[in-house]
């Protein structure tokens, strides 16, 4: 049986079982199963949402997971947009399971704010790429996705100048943050902030340069999905120098790379925006950064 067969023997499962409960309203599918465009391929895991009445039974218990098949795991995390709480499960053949636990309410009121333009625009966005309704036995769903299909997904929304600066002062200061600690001689936390926090606010900036390139019509993924299709190829290629390993050494040329490579775009997408951009504090802090990694170490405290 092919990995593409599984996963849907496990949803017929899955909706075989959920219809004789009447805690169950509705069952959906997102992402990658769901969607035309980047569709599943043997990697993909299989992201359910679960509509129901009682969200805390399926977050507290285990025992209804073998009704669907013999998982090897499962464990609770929040959800993408940490509104929610889903459950994923790995099932033998390391068939990978997201569970999204959606209370019946909640539900309800995303059908509403559909209603009006402003949360119509809001739910595209989220499940405009896809989605495949399994059940739904109260129509929601259905009534949801005839709204959702009918709207254009909206326009990607650029930063205020204020957002844009702030996001620039924040990669400078932890820029000197990671620095500081690498001269510290803590490694780990030196590569949890450079190769974590510094490379979120540098695929944010990635995402907007990006957008500014191409004026405010590329079509950019969430949380950096497909960002070698999507970004330049001379922003993908600078990236390989920007991630380190467990190395002093490493870790400085790596933090000096990505100092390089997000002053530029940032330069450069302040000049589309016609922002400011700190530009005095942007070159004391290059020249402090490579200073203090030229210096000899500190002890560590």
């Amino acid at each position: 049986m092919s990995i593409a067969e599984s996963y849907e023997l496990l949803i017929r499962r899955f909706c075989e079982w959920a219809k004789d409960r009447p805690d169950i309203r509705a069952v959906f599918i997102i992402g990658s199963r769901a969607r035309a465009d980047h569709p599943a391929d043997e990697w993909a895991d299989l992201d359910l949402v679960t509509v129901t009445t009682t969200p805390e039974y399926y977050l507290s218990t285990t025992d209804w997971i073998n009704s669907l098949g013999k998982p090897l795991l499962t464990l609770i995390e929040p959800t993408a947009t940490a509104d929610e709480k889903e459950r994923r499960i790995l099932f033998e053949g390391m068939l990978d399971v997201d569970i999204a636990i959606l209370p019946q309410g909640k539900a309800i009121r995303f059908l509403q704010a559909a209603e009006n333009q402003e949360g119509l625009m809001l739910l595209s966005n989220a499940l405009g790429r896809g989605m495949r309704i399994l059940l739904d036995k109260d129509q929601t769903l259905t009534k949801l996705q005839a709204l959702v299909s009918s709207a254009e997904r909206p326009a990607p929304k650029k930063p205020t100048e204020q957002e844009f600066l702030n996001v620039v002062s924040d990669f400078l200061y932890h820029t000197v943050f990671t620095a500081k600690h690498l001269r510290r001689g803590e490694l780990w936390w030196t590569l949890m902030c450079l190769d974590c926090r510094l490379q979120d606010l540098m695929k944010t900036m990635i995402e907007w340069h990006t957008l500014a390139t191409h004026v405010w019509k590329r079509d950019i993924w969430f949380r950096g999905r497909f960002l070698e299709e999507w970004a330049e190829p001379e922003v993908t290629n600078e990236l390989r120098k920007t991630f380190a390993h467990y190395d002093k050494e490493d870790i400085k040329q790596a933090l000096m790379a990505s100092l390089g490579l997000f002053s530029r775009i940032a330069t450069e997408t302040a000049h589309r925006l016609s922002y400011s951009y700190p530009t005095e504090a942007d070159k004391k802090i290059t020249e402090w950064v490579e200073k203090c990694s030229a210096e000899k170490d500190k002890p560590t405290h």
